[in-house]
């Protein structure tokens, strides 16, 4: 209650959290607009295929082929692609990504760009792929000029998403990309409770209930596992060459350098189950064949091959992505020129060597962490039948609750700053 008094009586954070929740309000009523161009009554009178996680970014926009039916995930996969021809593949990106703010702000400007153009095409495919799944009678007409008309649609869609994920960026409260994946993982959250009291709580039984609180158990396990191995740290020591020697000879250690346990937080599992379910979520449009039949075997993480796959995806990324946020070059560099260094670590190439050393020790630690409790839901699904929607329940919990825990300190740093005003206001 305190937290909340606090959050209150700040002006600029109530204004902030009020703003971020209208963004809400308006990507939720999008979520329920249908593309222009189809059979609205085939979608409410037909049972749509399973759509796995990307229905769930959408927070169920897929599954309605709304104008948001995409969501941001065209934005995922161009943030994949263009971080990964930053590694040295395309040496103007890489001269970009050593410019600074110059810099971010070109690349921010060429993912857009890749974004739009995946969209179109992924829109195009899609609508295709819609019109088979229902059997060729959910769009008016099949001429070229509507799969166009369908496909700007719903490309213009996913434009005013990453809008809207940039304002709460600016304007809001956390970083706009998660908080819109987060608004559509917990639209989602009373269907799975309604999949869960369906499967073991409709027909009464003693073996029926200790499932569902087995299910309970376990997504609160997870829950606590995120919190304490989110912020979990090793604190790296460093000194200073100008410094007075008073702190050092008393064994004071007041400067550090901190490296979570996990650097990447939670876009390793977001990349990776994006990256898995897409070619599930196009086939599953598709007619039943061979070629069809292999991609699902190897992309369906609830198969040997799709777990693996998935869970080399989500320990590639984290990898990846924590050299990424914590560059040891960089900081190794930084620490030269500040005239500091590592107790015992020699500054420059020695520096960046042992920190290239600890961050990788630490980050083999933190993607086991981020593979159990991703993993753990789909193993226990594939030993109980657990439904599909509390198995993606699961990565969506770990992906909802690493957002809250970053956007919680985010509050908490606004709600500390309205103490610092001085004596006169």
């Amino acid at each position: 209650m305190t937290t909340f008094s606090k959050i209150w009586k700040n002006d600029d954070l109530r204004k902030r959290i009020l703003f971020t929740l209208l963004i809400f309000i308006v990507y939720r009523i999008g979520s329920y607009v249908p593309v222009p161009a189809i059979n609205t009554s085939v979608l409410e009178a037909t049972q749509t295929p399973m759509l796995g996680f990307f229905d769930t970014l959408s927070g169920g926009a897929l599954k309605r082929f709304s104008l948001f039916a995409m969501s941001i995930s065209p934005y995922i996969t161009a943030s994949i692609v263009i971080q990964l021809l930053q590694m040295d593949v395309v040496p103007i990106l890489s001269e970009w990504a050593k410019e600074g703010e110059t810099g971010k702000r070109k690349l921010n400007q060429l993912t857009r760009y890749v974004t739009l153009v995946l969209a179109f095409i992924q829109a195009i495919a899609m609508s295709i792929g819609f019109d088979l799944g229902y059997g060729g009678v959910l769009l008016e007409s099949h001429s070229m000029i509507t799969y166009l008309y369908i496909a700007l649609a719903m490309t213009a869609g996913t434009a005013v998403m990453i809008f809207f994920a940039d304002q709460i960026t600016s304007k809001g409260i956390g970083n706009g990309t998660s908080m819109i994946i987060v608004a559509g993982i917990l639209s989602r959250v009373p269907y799975m409770l309604n999949d869960l009291y369906t499967k073991y709580l409709v027909n009464i039984t003693v073996s029926n209930v200790l499932a569902f609180i087995s299910v309970l158990a376990l997504l609160a396990l997870t829950i606590i596992a995120v919190i304490y191995l989110q912020s979990a740290t090793r604190k790296l020591p460093i000194q200073y060459a100008n410094r007075h020697n008073s702190a050092q000879l008393s064994g004071r250690k007041d400067s550090f350098i901190p490296l979570k346990l996990n650097s990447a937080g939670v876009i390793p599992v977001i990349f990776a189950a994006s990256l898995v379910s897409l070619p599930l979520t196009v086939v599953n449009f598709l007619p039943d064949s061979g070629a069809t039949n292999v991609i699902k075997a190897i992309f369906n993480y609830q198969q040997p091959i799709g777990f693996i796959l998935y869970v080399v995806l989500i320990v590639a990324f984290t990898y990846f992505y924590a050299f990424v946020q914590v560059s040891p070059e960089k900081v190794a560099e930084n620490l030269k020129k500040q005239g500091s260094y590592i107790p015992g670590v020699r500054p420059g190439v020695d520096t960046e060597e042992y920190l290239s050393k600890i961050l990788s020790r630490i980050t083999f630690i933190g993607a086991i962490y981020l593979v159990v409790i991703a993993g753990l839901p789909i193993i226990f699904g594939a030993i109980t039948d657990l439904p599909s929607s509390v198995e993606i329940g699961g990565t969506s919990l770990l992906i909802v609750v690493g957002v809250a825990i970053e956007t919680a300190k985010q509050i908490q740093t606004k709600t500390m700053d309205q103490k610092y005003k001085g004596f006169i206001k």
